[in-house]
Parts: C-alpha cells; structure tokens; sequence
C-alpha cells in the first residue's frame, strides 16, 4: 500500500509540472533611448501547455499581460518608481469561422493559426516608458520587465482549479536592464 501511495504521488506531481519545452522565453528586450523618450521594445517565444492550448480550442479567452517600470536608484531609501507601463493582449478563438482573434486595447486583428495568434501578442516595438525629462543624466535607473499569462483574467469557474494543479497556467519571465 506505500509504494502504490508513493507511485500515485510522483505522478501526480509529473503531470502538474509544465515540460522544458513550455513557457515563456524573452528573444529580444532592449531599450532605446531617443532625444524624446526611453521606450521598450521585446519579442517572446510562447509555447503553451496543451492544458491552456486545450481550454483556447475550446472558445476560452487568455491574456497576456507585458509591464514595464523605470525605477531611479537612492541610497538613502527605497528606489523610487518614475514610470509604469503595461499592456494586454486578449487571445480568443473564434469557433464560428475558425480564426483565432487578437485583441490590444481597441485593435482587434483576426489570425488563421494559433501560432500566428500567439507571434502577433508576443512582441511590441515603439513602446514608450518614459519622456526624456523625466529621466535625470546623473542618476542611475533600471527597468523591471515582465511578460505573463495572466490567469486573474480569467472567467471565474476557470479560475477555481489553477490552486495547486494549475501550474501549466503559470507562464511568464522577468528581467531587469540597466538603462545606459
């Protein structure tokens, strides 16, 4: 009977952890900085646990959700936060004509392939984070990124079950640049 429990509980724990070849990995983040502003441009490669891509099929929307802070360095306290910026894409499939919807803000732009789909809410260029006066020549700064599913978007009976068996819905990645 201990060894049958053991087994059981070593599958369950495989079966709740997303594979190698799942997640989120950042392909590009730079910043660019022009006499006007400081902006941010990324590219990510998204590769979905057939859980999310399953629930997708079935009409189920996700989103994606990219933020952006410029933080000053201070020694004397915590670094203070100059600007914050975020976006989010909503993924939907349409069962109907059988294309996949993306939408950013007000755009909407409709895509043939989930892999198109996922290609168009992965990336931005162009992004501002901040003017040029609002950033000081003789202090230091960095930006935090970060790029994720965004599971609290999700309808609520979706949401119930992401508790301890839903890591396959934990999708993201950080990263923090010194701005130069």
């Amino acid at each position: 009977m201990g060894a049958w429990l053991l087994a059981l509980l070593v599958l369950l724990a495989m079966g709740s952890r997303p594979s190698a070849a799942q997640g989120v990995e950042l392909t590009t983040l730079n910043l660019v900085r022009s006499e006007a502003a400081l902006e941010i441009e990324f590219a990510a490669r998204v590769k979905l646990p057939r859980t999310v891509e399953d629930a997708m099929q079935r009409g189920v929307p996700v989103w994606f959700t990219a933020e952006a802070q410029l933080m000053r360095k201070r020694w004397y306290w915590r670094d203070d936060r100059v600007a914050r910026v975020s976006r989010q894409w909503r993924i939907a499939y349409q069962p109907l004509t059988g294309t996949w919807r993306v939408a950013l803000g007000g755009l909407n732009q409709t895509f043939a392939s989930l892999p198109e789909a996922l290609l168009a809410a992965s990336r931005s260029a162009g992004w501002k984070l901040a003017d040029a006066g609002q950033i000081d020549p003789d202090s230091r700064y960095y930006v935090e990124f970060s790029y994720k599913l965004d599971t609290s978007q999700l309808p609520a009976p979706m949401s119930f079950g992401l508790g301890a068996g839903g890591a396959d819905w934990v999708l993201g990645v950080q990263r923090e640049l010194r701005v130069e």
